[in-house]
């Protein structure tokens, strides 16, 4: 039985080749031990395989009441129907070396109007994505649709794309902002 290790980045997916049956199993023990990691890898396998919308959002209430603390900063706290595809997406991306730029997407909600539930924004920074963010929503150069939209941070997917060439990071931004707009999501930001 693989045990992810807790700097497993979630694209690794360690679940991979277990059945469904085992992941079921794996995340009640994380349940029951209040391991909000091993929940969020079995969590994210299922959601990779295109789990049913209801057994995630069920599965992501049940592991944020039992292991808030411990549950990782790359899993979404809400159901992403196209979250599958932007990882997909994110992948193809690779920068050439270390640096101090980082890429980073925030899921927007278009709940209120006619262009579907989520877009996402797609941004390049100095500062963490977590940092980012908060700078986005306290008004700090903020993207009017972070600031008004913005709900959350999605890490997961660009997880490999921290602490990169300041280069690839306006490059990747670019290009990533392109990418995820030809898949049919709403897009801010890539500039």
């Amino acid at each position: 039985m693989v045990v992810p290790d807790p700097k497993t980045h979630p694209s690794a997916r360690p679940l991979q080749g277990e059945s469904r049956a085992k992941i079921a199993a794996r995340f009640e023990r994380a349940l029951t031990d209040a391991d909000g990691i091993g929940g969020a890898h079995c969590v994210h396998e299922l959601w990779m395989r295109g789990e049913m919308s209801m057994n995630i959002e069920r599965a992501l209430e049940q592991l944020w009441a039992r292991a808030a603390t411990s549950i990782p900063d790359w899993l979404p706290m809400r159901y992403i129907d196209w979250l599958p595809g932007a990882y997909e997406v994110v992948l193809r991306f690779r920068a050439s070396g270390a640096g101090r730029s980082n890429i980073y997407l925030v899921l927007l909600d278009y709940c209120d109007r006619g262009e579907g539930t989520y877009g996402v924004y797609v941004g390049m920074s100095k500062y963490s994505p977590a940092q980012r963010f908060d700078q986005h929503k306290a008004g700090i150069r903020a993207a009017g649709s972070v600031l008004k939209r913005g709900l959350e941070v999605l890490t997961g997917p660009t997880l490999h794309l921290q602490f990169i060439k300041r280069a690839d990071a306006a490059r990747i931004e670019t290009d990533l902002a392109q990418a995820l707009a030809t898949t049919g999501l709403i897009v801010k930001g890539g500039h």
